[in-house]
Parts: C-alpha cells; structure tokens; sequence
C-alpha cells in the first residue's frame, strides 16, 4: 500500500514540475489560449455548437484580460485553496488516529492528505513559474 503511495506521489510531482517547465517555455496567457483552442476544435469536431460558442466566449476574455499579474494573483488564490485543503485533511487524519478507528481508514486519510499536499506542491511550482515571470 505505501508502495502505491509513494509511486502515485512521485508520478504528481513528475507531472508537475513538467508542467512548471513548460509554463517557464511559454507565456501562461498563451498556454491558456492554446488550451481553450484545442478544446474548440474537439467541440467543433463533436457538434457541440454550445460549447464552442462558450469556449469563444472564454479564449475572447483571455485575450481581453490575461496578464502575467492576473495569472501570479489566480495562481495566489490556488495556493491558498490548496494549503487550506492540506489543513483539513490533515485534521481529518488526526481525528481518525484519536478515534482509533481501524488501520483502512487512516490509510485512505493518509492517501488523501498525500494527494492534497502533491496538489499544493504544484500549485506553488506554478505560482513561482509566475512569478518568475513578472
């Protein structure tokens, strides 16, 4: 089980420092317009009028309102969200060793407090990314 664990945890942070990596290739503005494109086109290719109306809508206020500030201040708040996330589960995980409840259920609080500390993890990589940036 800590085998899975520690496999999971490593193939998240992998994952996110890759991503950091290509975010300090690009601009952030561009990766979400490319990201929001790639999306109409699957929507245009599935019919789906509503969604690529809406997806227009969206690549139009990134090109309208993206900076590197606006990207640093949402990556600010993501961190936040992410931290507060961490807090929690490990609260959760504390309860369920004061409880004394079995062994299956600290383990599954132990996986998600991993979880949420790998998210917190990559959302701080990509808040330095920004910041880099600025």
């Amino acid at each position: 089980m800590n085998k899975l664990l520690i496999t999971t945890s490593a193939c998240v942070l992998f994952f996110a420092s890759s991503s950091a990596m290509a975010a300090k290739t690009q601009n952030g503005c561009e990766i979400k317009k490319q990201r929001i494109e790639e999306q109409i086109n699957y929507a245009k290719q599935h019919g789906n009028q509503h969604r690529v109306r809406g997806l227009e809508e969206a690549l139009d206020n990134v090109n309208r309102y993206c900076t590197p500030e606006s990207l640093y201040r949402d990556s600010q708040k993501e961190v936040a969200e992410k931290t507060e996330k961490v807090q929690e589960r490990e609260a959760e995980l504390q309860e369920e060793k004061l409880e004394g409840n079995d062994r299956s259920k600290i383990e599954k609080r132990e996986r998600k407090l991993a979880e949420a500390q790998a998210e917190l993890k990559e959302a701080q990589a990509e808040l330095k990314v920004y910041k880099d940036a600025l």
